[in-house]
């Protein structure tokens, strides 16, 4: 079982990014999904999540209204876009699949992926 995240790069301030995490090995249509991100220097901290069918997404502050969480499940894929993007959203990004059918920062999250590096400048 593996989650792979992939969409990272360089981007300058105000720019945008897409984000995708795809699972091999089983499915997690069943599962809520969540992105994750990790700054130099920080500890791990949540970003966004979303619910097996999409209908319900959770966001933190430092990501509500610029950056947008969905899934399509008939690819096993969730997705992070990010507009707007900040130097302080510079960070390594992780997708995780919860337990559970839903999912939020106090979720048990039993599959991690390997993380995308996002870097923005100035």
């Amino acid at each position: 079982v593996q989650l792979q995240a992939s969409g990272g790069g360089l981007v300058q301030a105000g720019g945008s990014l897409r984000l995708s995490c795809t699972a091999s090995g089983r499915t997690f249509s069943n599962n809520g999904m969540a992105w994750f991100r990790q700054a130099p220097g920080k500890e791990r901290e949540f970003g966004a999540a979303i619910s097996w069918s999409g209908a319900n997404t959770y966001y933190a502050d430092s990501m509500k209204g610029r950056f947008t969480i969905s899934r399509d499940n008939a690819k096993n894929t969730v997705y992070l876009q990010m507009n707007c993007l900040k130097l302080e959203d510079t960070a390594v990004y992780y997708c995780a699949a919860s337990i559970k059918a839903v999912a939020g920062p106090g979720s048990v999250y039993a599959y991690w992926g390997q993380g995308t590096l996002v870097t923005v400048s100035s």
